[in-house]
């Protein structure tokens, strides 16, 4: 497998239903331990995949235990440049209904404990841009690929990750929602921003699965509700997927940044 053809996906264990029961799975060790699960490999569209669910088979790790340096050094290693990563998230906008995807161009990080850098060891400092989060390229495959299901994407938008595991208070919702950003989620960074410190082109597709609590009346939602609600819309996450990675370019492209993003810097270490 090339560099160039390999594909990352990161997402959870429903995704799975595009690979045989024997395929492929790689054990992979990182300098930041190990990744969430084994990377199953396979084939979409003619394209090579990595696979590697986010919170581990059996969702075994809560949004916060989640090894981002390790998951994204890992597909790294095996050759992938380019990620595509799927989540659930809450609705901060009443437009943005349940079963709406929303392809964000934009993040903010409100989680707090986590590993956040590659880079935090002694040796040159390591300052890497960040004002577009995701890649271009990757937006509008999924944003192409969107538009063969019958659900509504919407192009656009503001992903903030809090740190998790709880939902938000009504108080916390509803700061966000006055702040303008669109959605909610718990794994969209430092995952974002590990995939940019590592020059590797990534980009979200987030599914709103249910009204954040500023918006809703009830008691609020809990984790059995939006893991329901996630498995009605997976036929259609499959579907993006698997039109968006035939669409992604297999070719170094002059229009997209993401892979000279660390050009002029001073490493303390070699990249896989």
């Amino acid at each position: 497998m090339s560099s160039e053809s390999l594909v990352g996906i990161i997402g959870g264990s429903g995704l799975y239903s595009f690979f045989a029961d024997d395929a492929p799975r790689r054990t992979v060790d990182t300098p930041f331990g190990a990744p969430s699960d084994d990377i199953v490999l396979g084939e979409i569209g003619g394209r090579q995949v990595a696979f590697l669910p986010r919170h581990g088979r059996g969702h075994r790790y809560p949004p916060h235990r989640i090894n981002y340096r390790a998951n994204l050094w890992a597909l790294r290693s095996l050759g992938v440049r380019q990620v595509l990563a799927p989540s659930a998230v809450g609705s901060l906008q009443r437009q943005l209904g349940p079963g709406t995807f929303v392809v964000p161009d934009q993040v903010v990080d409100r989680t707090w404990g986590r590993a956040h850098t590659v880079y935090d060891d002694p040796g040159p400092v390591v300052h890497v841009a960040f004002a577009d989060p995701y890649c271009p390229l990757g937006r509008t495959a999924l944003l192409q690929g969107a538009e063969g299901v019958p659900n509504p994407c919407v192009d656009g938008g503001t992903l903030v990750v809090i740190n998790g595991p709880r939902f938000s208070s009504r108080a916390e919702s509803r700061w966000h929602q006055q702040a303008g950003w669109s959605v909610v989620g718990m794994t969209g960074m430092p995952e974002a921003s590990i995939a940019r410190e590592l020059a590797l082109c990534y980009s979200a597709i987030c599914l709103v699965t249910d009204l954040d609590a500023g918006l809703e009346q009830d008691q609020g939602v809990t984790h059995q509700e939006v893991m329901a609600a996630f498995e009605r819309n997976l036929e259609q996450v499959r579907a993006i997927i698997s039109a968006a990675v035939p669409a992604l370019p297999t070719t170094e492209s002059p229009s997209c940044s993401c892979r000279q993003a660390l050009d002029g810097l001073t490493l303390p270490f070699d990249l896989p």
